[in-house]
């Protein structure tokens, strides 16, 4: 007669099990890259109409799916807040700002991601917690990731970052040792370490790698070999710009004919009337030249994943924060973030401000790309970040997957609506993962991998789409679009018929637009956490 096993023997054998079915689980799960990008917009990358050249991130186009109706929050922290949590940005954080964390009792998505058998990496901009406090409770390495290298603060100096940690510890060395550090190459460098070290220690587990560039971030800051091929190419002006983007994304299908191009902002004077163009195309020259930088980053981990490969069995995706930046700094604007002098031995003055007597580019300098080059750069739409708008909300969003992905679908548009809040439940159930039961609040995305598998049609799209932060307010539901910028007046756009946002219905049809607003209004007393403390 055969003795039953202890409760501490039946606990040894349960644990085995589940350990061995988590193995198994990950073994089948791809592994997954999640590139963002910084203040960019619309209309930027060569696949969806820009002239930058993006060559990998259009490979990676070609041979996957492009989202036109992706979007994303009007601000960095807002959307990286969303995009880990599967969270509206204010149900996030503590306190409904970055510098104070994640509220303590939610889940990241790196924290589901390990409980699914993934190894954890993070490598670029975080601005999620207090940049004064690396080793903080809602630094990187603190919520989910096996290794961060990272800068905390929402900005950084390309050529010497003030706050670059691993795991909380200084690096500041990268760039005291290397006089041609560059804080693009630096990200996939260490990117790419965590990659090297995974693969020596022979796991079978699969890896999450997110990789969070600054570019395009202001300063404009870029190498001046990057800056050469791109002299001359903005001669024509803003003007001229939108409408060949405009006619190109018209051509690959990222727009309809129909869609009528926003006027010019009234802040941006004609291209002929502009008093400083050599200053302006070297804004714009600086701006692509960071973007290439980054693309030809990008094309380094595709490298790697191929050379060991993993590619067939990655899912690779590309994104960004929010649309194109306008803000013209003036030469007060600065912080902690910013330095003095150049930390090239030579101690230049470095001379913030948007001044058009000095020319972009350098470390010395500390300039953004302004009102002009932004409204270009979210072509077709209306405003930028800040602001609500489709301008400032409208993302690209890049899905790869050669093992996972149709092969019909390839190359081909997705034209439903999804948002940032969407990508955790969509990466956790690819994962094999249990769905996140949020807390505080329950998770607001849902996961729309089904589009990956070609079962469009068993994609629901959100009853409502919401934003409330910085510059703008708004709510999607269906094809009415509410929104308002800077605390003025709603204004009531139908996005099927004007996807621009050009025809106001807010006087024609009030009783749609009270509706509207009054379900906002709910929204903001549900899930601004901040207001409730």
């Amino acid at each position: 007669m055969t003795s039953s096993p202890s409760p501490t023997h039946l606990s040894l054998i349960l644990l085995a099990l589940s350990l061995c079915m988590l193995a198994n689980a990950a073994s089948d799960s791809p592994n997954i890259v999640l590139v963002i990008a910084d203040d960019m917009g619309y209309s930027d990358l060569g696949s969806y109409g820009g002239e930058i050249e993006t060559p990998q991130l259009d490979a990676l186009a070609e041979n996957g799916l492009r989202f036109t109706n992706f979007y994303v929050n009007n601000m960095c922290w807002p959307t990286r807040a969303s995009l880990l949590t599967g969270l509206y940005p204010k149900s996030a954080l503590a306190d409904g700002s970055a510098s104070r964390g994640f509220h303590p009792d939610l889940t990241t998505l790196p924290e589901a991601l390990k409980t699914a058998g993934y190894s954890t990496f993070m490598s670029g901009k975080w601005h999620l917690s207090d940049p004064t406090k690396p080793n903080g409770p809602s630094a990187p390495h603190k919520r989910g990731f096996d290794r961060a290298y990272s800068t905390y603060w929402g900005t950084s100096d390309f050529f010497a970052p003030v706050d670059l940690y691993l795991n909380g510890e200084n690096r500041d060395h990268e760039w005291k040792n290397n006089p041609d550090f560059y804080y693009t190459d630096s990200i996939t460098d260490y990117a790419l370490t965590f990659l090297k070290d995974h693969n020596a220690q022979a796991k079978d587990d699969p890896f999450f790698l997110y990789v969070a560039y600054n570019a395009a971030h202001w300063p404009l800051h870029a190498k001046p070999e990057d800056i050469e091929p791109y002299k001359g190419r903005y001669s024509m002006g803003w003007d001229v710009l939108r409408e060949q983007r405009y006619e190109r994304m018209v051509d690959l299908g990222i727009i309809n004919p129909a869609w009528q191009l926003s006027p010019r902002h009234p802040d941006v004077p004609a291209w002929k009337e502009e008093a400083h163009k050599e200053w302006q195309e070297r804004r714009m020259e600086v701006y692509a030249a960071q973007i290439t930088c980054m693309d030809r980053n990008i094309s380094r981990i595709i490298d790697h994943l191929k050379a060991n490969g993993e590619y067939e069995n990655t899912l690779f995706i590309y994104q960004q924060d929010n649309g194109g930046c306008h803000v013209e700094y003036n030469p007060d604007r600065t912080g902690s973030w910013t330095r003095p002098f150049t930390t090239d031995g030579k101690r230049t003055p470095i001379i913030p401000g948007n001044l058009p007597s000095v020319m972009p580019g350098p470390q010395s300098s500390w300039q953004s790309y302004g009102y002009g080059w932004a409204n270009a750069s979210n072509t077709p739409f209306r405003l930028f970040k800040q602001h609500d708008h489709e301008g400032g909300t409208r993302s690209p969003l890049i899905m790869t997957w050669p093992d996972g992905i149709k092969s019909e679908l390839k190359g081909s548009l997705a034209n439903e609506v999804c948002h940032v809040i969407d990508l955790m439940p969509t990466l956790v159930e690819i994962a094999g993962g249990q769905p996140v039961t949020q807390k505080p609040l329950p998770t607001e995305g849902q996961s729309f991998s089904s589009i990956l598998n070609g079962d469009k049609g068993t994609y629901s799209p959100h009853d409502a789409l919401f934003w409330a932060h910085s510059k703008g307010k708004a709510i999607r539901v269906g094809d009415w679009k509410l929104v308002s910028e800077n605390k003025r007046q709603w204004e009531l756009y139908n996005l099927n018929d004007d996807p621009t946002e050009l025809s106001d219905l807010a006087q024609k049809m009030p009783e749609k637009a009270r509706a509207l607003e009054k379900q906002h209004t709910q929204w903001v007393k549900r899930t601004d956490l901040s207001k409730k403390q």
